[in-house]
């Protein structure tokens, strides 16, 4: 059963919201590829730091990831929600007036540049100059939040409502939450004991394909996914991590990771002949990141949850199995360059090949 509401049940004009918020996120997807891994990539050559690939096995479900935090990689954390969060969620979701987008909250942030130089329309995802404004906040420590303007009445605008967005609501709270919603507790985290309310805050993290018990923007992103599904509306968390060195993306679709990834020419070769596609247009729209000796592409794992992380049929509370996989790889792509219109993203097999 669906957390939010399907299209089929909206009326018109919140049909056509959620067609422009999709077309909007369509847009921040780009966005978020270029900045977190091909100018992450600049970031390491312009170092003179040998650029660190993510390897296959760190994509597969439950892998457990290298601990190392690499600086040059861009680090973010950003909400964006088809509505408005309402204000009796700031407890948890820590948006004020204190840190609206406005210049005199801005002008009080030593860590954002440029800022007197900003206009207050720019902070409209319509604007633009909006990624501008964007590029300028990511940096900053906690979350972005992108919501529908609340003020807006006569037609929805979104826009970059809140920085330092804070993300207070605990670990546990949301493991409990999701293990309720999937049967496999009534009503309290530990209402079967210690040990089993471990197994539930283990399968919370591998749910949404990660380590047990990561810390930073990736534990704030799941979190705050996962408190999300209480407002009636889609909603899409992309975070950047230092030790990943991916985009993360959690939608109602579920959980991607966006990777750079290296091909050797007869690979490259390979792939075209297999999606009919011409070594000229192959590299000209698939390869981002063309070095000497390198073919730098953009790689996607979609993941799909299991019967085990589905709510029962039946709704029958059940017994959670800690051995039982709960996520699979669902899809594997190659995806067109940012901004490339034409071409579709290619099916390939390189987790498992």
């Amino acid at each position: 059963m669906a957390f939010w509401t399907v299209r089929e049940e909206l009326s018109l004009e919140n049909r056509l919201r959620r067609s422009y918020y999709e077309l909007l996120r369509d847009e921040l997807d780009q966005f978020m590829l270029q900045y977190s891994l091909i100018d992450s990539y600049h970031n390491f050559r312009n170092n003179n730091i040998p650029y660190p690939f993510v390897q296959k096995r760190e994509l597969k479900p439950r892998a457990l990831l290298p601990d190392l935090e690499y600086n040059s990689q861009n680090a973010f954390l950003v909400l964006f929600v088809e509505g408005s969060i309402p204000g009796k969620h700031k407890k948890y979701i820590r948006f004020f007036d204190s840190n609206r987008t406005v210049k005199t909250n801005l002008l009080r942030s030593q860590s954002i540049p440029l800022v007197k130089d900003l206009e207050k329309y720019q902070k409209y995802l319509e604007t633009a100059h909006f990624f501008n404004f964007l590029k300028e906040l990511l940096p900053v420590d906690y979350a972005l939040l992108i919501q529908r303007d609340p003020s807006s009445k006569s037609r929805d605008r979104y826009a970059l409502t809140h920085f330092h967005v804070r993300i207070d609501w605990p670990i546990a709270e949301a493991a409990e939450d999701l293990a309720r919603t999937l049967r496999y507790i009534s009503k309290d985290l530990y209402e079967k004991g210690e040990k089993y309310a471990e197994d539930i805050q283990k399968k919370f993290f591998e749910y949404y394909c990660l380590p047990v018990m990561v810390g930073g923007r990736r534990t704030a992103a799941i979190v705050a996914s996962q408190f999300l599904k209480r407002i009636n509306c889609i909603t899409t968390v992309y975070a950047g991590s230092s030790e990943t060195r991916a985009l993360i993306r959690i939608s109602e679709r579920g959980v991607s990771k966006s990777v750079l990834m290296n091909f050797t020419d007869d690979e490259i070769a390979k792939l075209a002949e297999e999606n009919h596609v011409s070594i000229r247009k192959f590299k000209k729209n698939y390869i981002a990141v063309k070095e000497k000796d390198q073919n730098i592409c953009i790689f996607q794992a979609i993941y799909s949850t299991t019967v085990h992380s589905r709510p029962p049929e039946d709704g029958k509370l059940r017994e959670i199995k800690p051995d039982v996989n709960w996520v699979t790889v669902g899809a594997q792509y190659l995806l067109p360059k940012p901004d490339v219109w034409s071409c579709p993203p290619i099916p390939t097999n390189a987790i498992y090949s």
